[in-house]
């Protein structure tokens, strides 16, 4: 299976903060889950700790490399930029990930949350969703239990699968 590709300064394990969720889905693919996750105006319907997604310099609806978009989520705004952004292609993994950031100095905290989509053997999708975290507020989350970053991308995966699911059959 495939790994999430980490730019300097964001590798887990040199890192304040790291999550890591993962699903395996029967019945779903690739092209089913990424125009959900790839068009972040649909992030609400389905993630409910996310809101007010919006994009910088008439870019959007969907993502791109390079995107500048904000959003808010676990309480704070964060300004991000979509730093990798390959699109689903039979055979290879479909990625997206972000660099975010929020607050200053002391409460300032920089992210990188990325996303692998692959179809498996077996009609099966398997999604990848892994955050690494710089800065203060990450060392304080890190300790927090339970573990309000796992439990909030559980959440996502979940929400993510469930809004697959309702669209394929609707679809059928």
């Amino acid at each position: 299976m495939s790994e999430i590709i980490w730019p300097q300064g964001f590798v887990p394990g040199f890192t304040d903060n790291y999550c890591s969720n993962e699903v395996i889905v029967a019945e779903l693919t690739t092209a089913d889950i990424w125009p959900l996750l790839n068009t972040p105006s649909l992030w609400p319907s389905y993630y409910a700790n996310s809101s007010n997604v919006q994009f910088q310099d008439g870019q959007g609806p969907e993502l791109s490399e390079g995107a500048r978009f904000s959003f808010e989520t676990f309480g704070f705004p964060v300004e991000a930029r979509c730093v990798e952004h390959v699109t689903p292609v039979k055979g290879q993994p479909a990625r997206v990930a972000w660099h975010g950031w929020a607050g200053e100095g002391d409460t300032r905290l920089d992210v990188h949350h990325a996303w692998l989509i692959e179809d498996l053997s077996g009609d099966r999708v398997r999604i990848l969703t892994q955050e690494t975290q710089n800065g203060l507020p990450a060392v304080e989350l890190a300790k927090a239990q339970p573990n309000p970053m796992i439990n909030g991308h559980q959440d996502w995966l979940q929400g993510l699968v469930t809004a697959a699911l309702k669209v394929k059959g609707e679809n059928s």
